[in-house]
C-alpha cells in the first residue's frame, strides 16, 4: 500500500540516493535539489513546502514534493502545487507514481495549511508520460507554460 511520509533525519538520505531512469533525469530535478529549494522557500517565506518520500509499504520508492501559495493579491487564489514527483528507476512501471498522486491529491483534500480552489502542475511537453498521467487524475492544461513547462490545474 502506498503511503506518503515526511523526509526526516532518518529516511533523508535514503531520499537523496532514489534516482529516475536515465533517459528521464531532464524531466526532474534531484531530489537533494527539491529539498533544498523547499528549504529556500521556506526561509524566504515563498510558500509551505511540503516534501515526502513516497513508500510501498516500508520501502522507499520515490519522493514527492508539493506546496502551498497563498494568494499575493485579491485578485489571486491560493493554490497547492504538485512541485515534483518521481519514482525511482527500479520500482517504475507498478502503478506507483499514479498512487502517490492520488495520495498527494486525498492530502491536499484536507487543505492542511489552508484552502484552495484548484491544484496546479507543471511537466515538460515532451514527457507523454506524464501528460498521460496527470490527465487520467483530471488535470487540465491551462494554455500558460512557465519556464517551458506545461502548466495543468485541476480544480478542488
Amino acid at each position: 500500500m502506498i503511503s506518503l511520509r515526511k523526509i526526516n533525519e532518518e529516511n533523508f538520505e535514503e531520499c537523496i540516493k532514489l534516482e529516475p531512469k536515465k533517459d528521464q533525469k531532464s524531466f526532474v530535478a534531484s531530489n537533494i535539489r527539491s529539498l533544498a529549494q523547499a528549504y529556500v522557500a521556506l526561509s524566504n517565506e515563498e510558500c509551505i513546502p511540503m516534501p515526502y518520500a513516497i513508500y510501498e509499504n516500508d520501502i522507499m520508492v520515490g519522493f514527492t514534493m508539493l506546496s502551498y501559495n497563498e494568494a499575493a493579491e485579491e485578485s489571486e487564489e491560493n493554490t497547492y502545487w504538485v512541485c515534483r514527483l518521481m519514482v525511482d528507476k527500479q520500482y517504475q512501471g507498478k502503478g506507483y507514481g499514479k498512487e502517490a498522486m492520488k495520495k498527494a491529491l486525498d492530502l491536499i483534500k484536507t487543505e492542511p495549511y489552508g484552502n484552495a480552489s484548484g491544484v496546479y502542475l507543471s511537466y515538460e511537453p515532451e514527457n507523454e508520460i506524464a501528460k498521460k498521467l496527470y490527465a487520467s487524475l483530471g488535470f487540465v492544461a491551462t494554455g500558460e507554460i512557465e519556464d517551458g513547462e506545461v502548466v495543468a490545474k485541476l480544480t478542488l
